[in-house]
């Protein structure tokens, strides 16, 4: 027979799992948390660099006290990453379509579906380069932080290492790429 204890564990962890989900649903990610004493990256949250250490996609990721710290951390670095994710499935879809605004109103849609394809297999490609770079701890909540990092020239890189790609496109985001993302990060 399970104790109260451990069943007592069993709804919370039901409890904050249920809360889980319904957050997870949400798009808005908090920014400017003002959260004292913590490091820029949490206060600031996710969002895209250029300063002296390049062009960075930035993710923060939370996770609230779980009673197992590993797995917290796992799913603070696992929701770091989906931000950058997140970031850079938006900068490729603003490269996807001035690309196709470039190319003219001539394309056929099988070759708009080509590279909506190629923009979203190079996506899932570069998210294998992005590294967990810092955590943090707030003391009172216990919650942990994480921030993940992805450098544009990682990204750059790979899209050179990619058979079967678009030469066009690939010209394009080669000679492009990091005037959109600069025009990204100023906003």
């Amino acid at each position: 027979m399970m104790s109260f204890s451990r069943l007592l564990k069993l709804a919370l962890l039901f409890t904050l799992s249920i809360g889980i989900i319904a957050c997870s649903s949400k798009t808005v990610v908090e920014s400017d948390l003002k959260i004292s004493g913590a490091p820029d990256w949490v206060n600031e949250g996710t969002n895209i660099l250029n300063n002296r250490d390049g062009r960075l996609f930035h993710g923060v990721g939370q996770a609230p006290d779980m009673g197992d710290e590993a797995l917290q951390i796992s799913t603070a670095d696992n929701r770091a990453r989906a931000e950058v994710a997140r970031v850079l499935s938006s900068y490729m879809d603003v490269v996807s379509d001035d690309f196709l605004a470039s190319t003219g109103k001539g394309q056929t849609a099988s070759s708009e579906q080509a590279v909506t394809q190629q923009i979203k297999n190079l996506t899932k490609v570069n998210l294998a380069g992005a590294r967990i770079i810092a955590h943090w701890r707030h003391e009172k909540t216990n919650t942990i932080y994480s921030l993940a990092e992805l450098d544009m020239a990682h990204v750059t890189k790979t899209m050179n290492t990619v058979e079967n790609m678009n030469e066009d496109l690939r010209r394009y985001i080669s000679t492009q790429g990091q005037n959109i993302f600069d025009k990204m990060a100023k906003k």
